[in-house]
């Protein structure tokens, strides 16, 4: 998925990136955010993110260099085995926003098969779409 966003990439970077604000920012799909340990660029974050009506809990990996790129995996939970890389590329005064995103889902999830997981994809484009109009805004 790609997104031309008109802001600088710091500027995105700063809100799309920045896992320990997800819960205040956009509270419809994160019920739950809390930051378990941090190190340098990498941090281990418990989420509860709320996707296509189905809540996900997780255990995340974010990895991060500054402004460039995000990666999250996802360690443990609903999604184990995700992973998401984020890149933030600059375009006059604009940034391009390209997500890789490779979702798994287990338990139930994962029994409700392709469905399940391609409306969560379509979910997921739409919290890119909210972060990109709070950096716009």
């Amino acid at each position: 998925m790609e997104k031309i966003i008109r802001a600088e990439r710091q500027h995105v970077f700063d809100i799309v990136a920045n896992y320990e604000n997800f819960q205040q920012t956009m509270p419809q799909y994160f019920t739950s955010v809390r930051v378990r340990s941090v190190r340098d660029n990498t941090a281990v974050v418990e989420e509860h993110l709320k996707l296509g009506g189905r809540e996900l809990v997780m255990m995340t990996k974010h990895v991060t260099k500054y402004p460039e790129i995000h990666e999250v995996f996802v360690i443990g939970g609903d999604a184990k085995g995700s992973h998401f890389v984020e890149k933030y590329d600059k375009l006059d005064g604009k940034t391009k926003l390209t997500v890789d995103a490779n979702i798994k889902l287990g338990g139930l999830m994962g029994v409700a098969g392709v469905f399940a997981k391609q409306r969560i994809a379509s979910e997921f484009g739409k919290v890119i779409d909210e972060f990109a109009r709070i950096a716009e805004s």
